[in-house]
């Protein structure tokens, strides 16, 4: 039976920020289609460690397995970058040993399907390749080190390089990958402007939602926080994250006096842990996010750099929150604003936005509804992966063939 080679920057599991959620999504529809092998790195030794549990909940299909803890330092990737005239996210993520598993496996002659998830993997990928190349580049990531270069401050530079450098490498990789996927049209659209490639296949495999696991009637510990209480979810450590929620917090929050705000999402950098006070909560690490989304009054989704998806968003709609989000946050995503979620720029209107739903609980109510019904219309991953057996040439029924 024709198989498939996965390639990930980080192990997809467990689906618990958005990399993970959509690698581990697809491949578990891939491994619906026959046998996949998986070779992709891990942030430490837990995370590493996780391969157990992918295996379980993938079953079977699940064949051979490299994980590899990333051990390069940012500093070391660094110098590297500049001496080899490569972009740091490359040098970053490059590993000899990964390499040679994926030699190893092509060498062997059954992979028909080669599936590399983020631009980092693509470097492992062989210039000739017999076996079908995909390239799920999920965001456009040269455009955020580009708008990272155009806010200034001491990395501009460094940012602004990487996004010239990435812009380069991305073009490279959509002109000999069979099929580059994106995370939304609108990212798609933005890369087929950026690349020129008119004549390259590049398409949207839109993510979706677990509306079992976010479903509010599920069972889950409830957390009694006094409201109103607004609510941010996201890995803390990210920079358009920390960037968010810092401008919330000095921008927004002033003029909303009677609400809390709670930034939920695990790694807090030192900015954000500095945002805790009275009106703020910093929570860390939380054993069910659900917990804080269903205690939430609005969810808030202010961020000013975003790319494709934003899951955080998807989630609070399955969770019948009502959200106010910002144009970027909702850039990509299938719903009606002022009917499933409010979409809101300047402080100003975010802060108008939050304080009509904390004045009007039967409207926040109505709105958080109507967002669960849209994600159960349009956002259950099997039907937003659908198109993955015919984007990868759907390896049983060639088999069969």
């Amino acid at each position: 039976m024709a198989e498939t080679l996965f390639l990930a920057h980080r192990i997809p599991f467990p689906p618990d920020r958005g990399d993970k959620i959509r690698t581990f999504h697809e491949l578990k529809h891939l491994a619906g289609l026959g046998p996949v092998h998986l070779a992709c790195l891990a942030d430490d030794e837990a995370d590493a460690a996780h391969l157990a549990g992918l295996r379980a909940a993938i079953g079977p299909a699940l064949g051979q397995a490299h994980v590899e803890i990333r051990r390069v330092s940012k500093a070391a990737a660094g110098v590297r970058a500049l001496l080899e005239r490569k972009p740091v996210s490359l040098t970053l993520f490059d590993s000899p040993a990964l390499r040679g598993f994926v030699e190893r496996l092509l060498a062997g002659g059954r992979i028909e399907t080669l599936f590399a998830f983020s631009g980092q993997m693509a470097q492992f990928v062989p210039e000739r390749l017999a076996a079908r190349f995909v390239m799920d580049f999920g965001d456009v990531d040269s455009a955020k080190f580009e708008a990272y270069g155009a806010q200034g401050g001491a990395m501009a530079l460094i940012h602004r390089r990487e996004g010239r450098m990435l812009a380069e490498f991305e073009r490279a990789v959509a002109g000999r990958a069979d099929v580059s996927l994106f995370v939304s049209d609108a990212e798609a659209a933005l890369f087929r402007q950026r690349s020129g490639l008119a004549g390259a296949d590049i398409r949207a495999l839109q993510n979706g939602v677990d509306l079992d696991y976010y479903d509010p009637e599920a069972k889950f510990t409830r957390v009694d926080e006094r409201g109103p209480l607004i609510v941010f979810t996201g890995q803390m450590d990210y920079a358009p994250n920390v960037d968010a929620v810092r401008w919330f917090a000095g921008e927004v929050m002033p003029m909303l006096p009677k609400a809390r705000f709670a930034i939920v999402g695990r790694k807090p950098a030192e900015a954000v842990l500095r945002l805790a006070g009275p009106r703020t909560i910093v929570t860390g690490a939380v054993p069910d996010v659900r917990s804080w989304l269903a205690a939430a009054d609005v969810v808030a989704a202010p961020l000013r750099i975003a790319r494709g998806i934003q899951n955080k968003v998807l989630e609070a709609m399955a969770m019948a929150r009502p959200v106010v989000a910002s144009p970027a946050a909702f850039e990509g995503i299938e719903a009606e604003p002022g009917r499933h979620l409010l979409v809101a720029g300047e402080a100003e209107a975010q802060a108008e936005a939050i304080a009509g739903l904390l004045d009007d609980p039967e409207r926040a109510r109505a709105m958080g509804q109507g967002a669960r019904r849209r994600m159960e219309q349009a956002y259950r991953w099997e039907a937003r992966l659908e198109s993955l057996g015919e984007i990868v040439g759907d390896p049983v029924r060639k088999a069969a063939a």
